[in-house]
């Protein structure tokens, strides 16, 4: 029995993992294969069976974990986003909940053939989406402007407006109908609302308050945040039945945005934990159906969220965004956005165990429903968002600006240029000098480390389609690199060659395949352009004519020249490699790297 859930144990670890690392390899949603992967394991080959592995522990683990997740999520929430979009998304999780509700219970009454009661109870659940599903999305997607914002806030806050809604829903039906039941709803909601707020916000404050005080070690800061978070959950949830998944995301809100301590850490620490959680969970919940479960939601299944997708989520968006500043376009692609995720997954499973022992034999049909609209949304949307997206002209095809990592004096002068030229640029850094210095010559800066997840979150990246990693660490530019492979393509990622010393060691080369593109020149390190500058080097702008060709620019600036950027005549813009030196024709337009000439 041991060695079975050892077995057991394992599975869910490495296929996890391995699901997460075959998605970035195949540029797939990674919770879509999470899920094939579990169904394999579960019902097809019996590999895995989480009731046995994990017991009556299995929804409290998953419970926390959500919660966990969703705390994540909240710490990606910045308040300064909503001045321009904060009407819209305060719509879509009041009107926008309320229409999807409503419209998934007529749905699933009428199409997946079940019983009032838990229709409504379906349509209740099947109004989260959630940061598992939208935030990756989104990266691959790359909505441009205040959409993006809005997709996510969207996204992160029904998630426990959603599960608070469910759990009324259900504790209406299990308490015996109807009789009662809109105020047993309002007054659910009323005392969610206000017992999660106010233990997210105390919970926050204790963390704020001892990370002031330095009441607690740095190698305990994390465990401790941690151990914060489940007590807020835990906390809320027995004040108010659910209330802990909106008391954990208020806390994850509140840390982020308040200026007191720095929480970058805690954020980095619940990244890594959020990953592991998240290929855990997918490989729980989809091992625990079974063949004749799927069976259960028959062709009326398949018709139902067919509906959910082209007529539910059309309606609950533009019900909610009329009269709102947002274009058509825009909200077309509103409408082509809500995959669901683990929330509802873990709150359908326990829901349907419990009602199926209080006499409701229509209840084991919600399990396989909400599978199947899991699986079929986060496909749908995963395989088609950055199509549609570009078709609405709120993504760009082919966007050519760039971002920075790093953001020294001459990187500056190069972003500067490009932003003159009409590129999009943007700037990462973790010195706040730097960062000032390019927010006063009119650039995008950002403060913080490229490499956190944070940082993803909160970069936008319209019109941007390249990364050159410059700053004075060849690690970080390798590592930047490989962190944007997904967003950017590794063609369009590049990096500062290595110093001169590590060119000379064999064994400290960086393979091809752990490393960006290598800028401009092999001697063009972080060194030689620091120097150059210093020197007194400038950045030029030259038009290439059949009067002043390439040999001409040449000779008038000498072998010390070196071409960085070529415009070619439709407004394309080529960065230079040492594998591919730039060579421009008349017509095009180049920016060097000169010395001052008379």
């Amino acid at each position: 029995m041991s060695e079975h859930l050892l077995i057991g144990l394992a599975s869910i670890l490495i296929l996890g993992i391995l699901a997460q690392w075959l998605a970035w390899r195949l540029h797939l949603p990674a919770i879509l294969l999470l899920l094939v992967f579990g169904i394999i394991a579960g019902p097809v080959v019996g590999l895995l069976r989480p009731d046995e592995v994990f017991g009556e522990a299995l929804f409290p683990i998953v419970s926390i974990s959500v919660a966990i997740i969703l705390f994540e999520g909240g710490l990606s929430l910045k308040l300064s986003e909503l001045r321009k979009t904060g009407g819209v998304v305060t719509r879509l999780v009041t009107i926008g909940i309320l229409v999807t509700w409503l419209f998934g219970a007529l749905a699933a009454h009428y199409v997946a053939r079940l019983e009032w009661s838990l229709a409504i109870l379906l349509g209740a659940i099947l109004v989260v989406s959630g940061p598992t599903v939208i935030i990756p999305l989104l990266r691959q997607v790359r909505p441009r402007g205040r959409i993006g914002s809005v997709v996510k806030w969207e996204g992160i806050v029904n998630d426990p407006i959603g599960a608070v809604l469910a759990v009324l829903v259900f504790e209406v039906i299990v308490s015996g109908g109807a009789h009662g039941s809109t105020s047993v709803v309002f007054w659910g909601v009323i005392k969610a609302l206000m017992f999660g707020t106010f233990v997210g916000l105390l919970s926050a404050g204790v963390i704020v308050l001892m990370l002031r005080k330095f009441l607690v070690p740095d190698f305990l800061q994390n465990p401790v945040s941690l151990m914060i978070v489940i007590m807020c959950y835990v906390a809320a949830n027995g004040l108010q039945t659910e209330s802990g998944l909106l008391a954990v995301t208020v806390m994850g809100v509140a840390l982020t945005n308040q200026k007191f301590v720095s929480v970058h850490h805690i954020l980095e620490f619940k990244e890594n934990l959020r990953v592991l959680l998240i290929s855990s969970l997918f490989i729980v919940l989809g091992a625990r159906l079974e063949a004749s479960q799927l069976a259960l939601a028959g062709i009326g299944g398949w018709i139902f969220v067919i509906i959910l997708i082209v007529i539910v989520r059309p309606i609950a968006v533009f019900a909610s965004t009329v009269g709102t500043s947002l274009t058509t376009n825009e909200r077309h692609f509103l409408s082509w956005m809500a995959p669901r995720g683990i929330v509802a997954a873990a709150v359908v499973s326990v829901f349907a165990i419990r009602l199926t022992e209080t006499g409701h034999p229509q209840a084991a049909a919600l399990v396989p429903l909400t599978f199947i609209v899991i699986i079929v949304t986060v496909a749908v949307y995963g395989l088609t968002a950055s199509k549609v997206a570009r078709r609405l002209k709120v993504s760009l095809k082919d966007p050519q600006g760039v971002l920075f990592a790093g953001a020294p004096p001459w990187a500056r002068d190069m972003a500067k240029i490009l932003k003159d030229n009409g590129f999009e640029v943007a700037m990462v850094d973790s010195n706040w000098d730097n960062i000032t210095e390019a927010r006063r010559m009119g650039l995008t800066g950002y403060h913080g480390s490229v490499l956190g997840e944070e940082m993803m979150y909160n970069l936008q990246l319209d019109g941007i389609g390249r990364l050159l990693a410059v700053t004075p660490n060849d690690e970080v530019n390798s590592l930047a690199a490989l962190h944007f492979v997904d967003v950017f393509g590794s063609s369009e990622v590049y990096q500062l060659p290595p110093a001169k010393e590590r060119k000379k060691d064999k064994r400290e080369q960086l393979p091809e395949h752990l490393r960006g593109r290598f800028l401009f020149d092999e001697e063009a390190n972080c060194r030689y352009m620091t120097n150059r500058f210093r020197d007194g080097a400038v950045i030029k702008r030259n038009s290439i004519t059949k009067e002043f060709d390439f040999e001409a620019f040449k000779a008038k600036y000498g072998t010390s020249a070196l071409p960085v950027f070529l415009i070619n005549e439709s407004g394309k813009l080529t960065v230079g490699t040492v594998q591919d030196p730039l060579s421009p024709k008349p017509g095009q337009t180049i920016i060097s790297i000169v010395n001052p000439v008379d």
